[in-house]
């Protein structure tokens, strides 16, 4: 987080705020309208939290791997949506499984959560 933090505050100051916010911009209302009609067929969307499973305790960590283990929380995080992680209980570390629900139904979202937890008892 730190490194995007710092990337993106070097960027805006570097005369790169055209070129670089302005599209960023466009972009995120993409992915809003994108949400916007998936949420019209569907009541939530589940998704992998990260790209891989979590590392054991003491493993060597790779640093293009660090920077991409959010890769996948990204798209509900620049359209503001509700999302939280519920950990699968699958053989080995557990995997994180993103539940996404639209603006304002927190509630929702909060009992698809609860009935994956349930199933996976």
């Amino acid at each position: 987080m730190k490194r995007r933090i710092l990337l993106g505050t070097y960027v805006l100051s570097s005369g790169y705020y055209d070129a670089f916010y302005n599209k960023a911009q466009k972009v995120r209302t993409l992915i809003c309208q994108d949400f916007a009609q998936a949420f019209e067929k569907v009541d939530a969307i589940l998704a992998p939290v990260a790209p891989s499973p979590a590392r054991k305790l003491g493993e060597c960590s790779n640093p293009i791997e660090d920077f991409l283990a959010d890769v996948c929380t990204i798209p509900v995080n620049l359209a503001g949506l509700p999302a939280m992680s519920v950990p699968l209980p699958v053989s080995g570390l557990p995997i994180g499984l993103q539940v996404m629900a639209p603006h304002w139904q927190e509630a929702r979202m909060l009992r698809v959560a609860h009935a994956v937890e349930l199933a996976g008892r």
